[in-house]
């Protein structure tokens, strides 16, 4: 499934930008992640998985906030409810990180990560309802010129109308290159 997206998200990623009325809200996520990269880096080390892609699933499915599980945001010391349910608790974010990541599969995912693959596996995560709809998923693309209308408001319950306000992991990882030299996507080619 991925040879046949990757040249999607490639001519994505090509015409994106962030929405000119959202960048500094980018930026802060992004200034964020980057503030956070050590404690990213140790989810990195113990998954493989790049500390900037830890980040921005973490800014999508909780905000953010290292009290809660990364896998639904749900807090991390109690058994989660909400899908995956029946997770936890767990001591501490990385404990919970690793499990999410691993119940992903992220953490067997073969490198290199090219920026294409990134995005794959952040849709993955969020799952391909938006794609069997033919839509550009929020969760990589929201706050961004790839958007478009329509959202899942809840598990199985999709709105065509409703706009996504979250920002998409598509333009938060963008904006991190952006501020952190030490940041540079390989391209699949």
């Amino acid at each position: 499934r991925y040879r046949d997206k990757w040249p999607e998200y490639a001519k994505q990623c090509d015409t994106m930008a962030i929405k000119p009325e959202r960048v500094k809200e980018f930026e802060g996520y992004a200034n964020f992640a980057i503030a956070n990269k050590a404690r990213y880096q140790e989810v990195e080390r113990a998954t493989g998985v790049q500390w900037y892609h830890v980040a921005v699933i973490h800014r999508r499915e909780s905000n953010a906030r290292f009290d809660t599980y990364l896998g639904n945001g749900q807090s991390l010391s109690r058994v989660t409810t909400e899908v995956p349910a029946g997770r936890g608790p767990f001591p501490d974010f990385l404990s919970g990180a690793r499990d999410a990541l691993h119940l992903d599969g992220l953490d067997a995912v073969v490198p290199p990560w090219p920026l294409e693959k990134i995005l794959y596996w952040c849709e993955v995560v969020n799952g391909s309802g938006y794609s069997s709809r033919g839509l550009p998923s929020p969760y990589l693309w929201g706050g961004t010129s790839i958007q478009r209308p329509g959202k899942y408001i809840a598990d199985h319950n999709f709105d065509p109308n409703a706009v996504d306000g979250q920002p998409g992991c598509a333009g938060i990882l963008w904006m991190i290159a952006h501020l952190d030299i030490s940041v540079r996507f390989i391209r699949e080619s």
